[in-house]
């Protein structure tokens, strides 16, 4: 079902209560820690689809973001005695994802080269924010269709909710350029939602 959703409203990791886990994945964090391969792999079926979605959000094809979802749950298995039990496990996971996959970016020549982009002529646009009629998935699939750059700045502020200053320690910005670089990728974000509505609203009316 469509839904009304805002890609400028979507903070997650700062919006996050701290609460104690489960017993069941409480237990299950206790033998990971013990290296107990049953316990690994099941805490591995519970999160993965969810993390495999956070990956794929900051590369161009679904490879990559299985390769940083690997990646991610060795550092996960191997530093499991860090997680602190009164934090949200989801929430330190999914840090140790995006921190992962912002690795893999400046790793690989095919991404690194794509995160120094530069200015694009980009069309004014109106300040009001449009009512967005876009399911998650399709809302998903235009943020990751932007310049490299611009993507992984967008997710890290709209969506992981990193403030400007921690999103330029990430990456090694100047935080002006993080600043630039999300405006850029919200007004982008916004031309191509916009054309995509007027598309399927020409389709409808058989324009």
């Amino acid at each position: 079902m469509k839904k009304n959703l805002s890609p400028f409203a979507m903070k997650t990791h700062k919006q996050e209560s701290y609460v104690y886990q489960d017993m069941e994945t409480a237990q299950l964090i206790k033998q990971c820690i013990k290296k107990d391969r049953a316990a690994q792999a099941e805490l591995y079926g519970l999160y993965a689809p969810t993390m495999l979605g956070i990956c794929y959000r900051y590369t161009k094809n679904r490879e990559d973001a299985e390769d940083i979802l690997q990646e991610g749950f060795v550092k996960v298995f191997q530093n499991m005695e860090q997680f602190q039990q009164k934090g949200v496990f989801e929430a330190w996971l999914r840090r140790i994802m995006v921190n992962t996959a912002l690795s893999y970016l400046r790793k690989h020549s095919r991404y690194r080269n794509q995160l120094q982009v530069e200015d694009l002529a980009l069309h004014p646009v109106s300040q009001e924010q449009p009512a967005i009629q876009l399911d998650t998935k399709e809302l998903i699939e235009c943020i990751r269709n932007l310049p490299l750059a611009y993507q992984t700045v967008f997710n890290l502020y709209a969506i992981e909710g990193y403030d400007h200053q921690e999103i330029a320690n990430l990456l090694d910005l100047n935080i002006n350029t993080v600043r630039s670089q999300y405006s850029r990728a919200r007004t982008m974000l916004i031309q191509r939602i916009q054309q995509e509505q007027n598309n399927t609203q020409s389709k409808n009316y058989g324009g």
